[in-house]
C-alpha cells in the first residue's frame, strides 16, 4: 500500500516538474499559494520522501513486488 502511495506522489511530482520544465509553471505553487508557502513546502517534502522510498523499489526482488493478498487474483 505504501508503495502505491509513494508511486502516486512521485507521478504527481513528475507532472509538476514537467510543467515547470515545459511551461515554467509550478502547479503546486499555483494551487498552494507560492513556492515559499508552508503548504507548498510540505507537499515538496512529502514528494521528496516518496522519491526516497521509491529508491527501495529498485533493489527489491520481483517476487516482493507482487501483491499476494487473497483478493489480488479476483480480476
Amino acid at each position: 500500500m505504501i508503495d502505491k502511495i509513494a508511486l502516486t506522489l512521485l507521478v504527481i511530482g513528475g507532472i509538476n516538474w514537467g510543467s515547470v520544465g515545459l511551461f515554467q509553471f509550478d502547479i503546486v505553487a499555483w494551487i498552494c499559494g507560492g513556492q515559499t508557502g508552508i503548504v507548498s513546502r510540505i507537499i515538496y517534502v512529502v514528494v521528496g520522501l516518496a522519491a526516497l522510498w521509491c529508491i527501495s523499489l529498485l533493489f527489491r526482488e520481483h517476487n516482493d513486488l507482487v501483491d499476494h493478498s487473497p483478493n489480488a487474483s479476483m480480476t
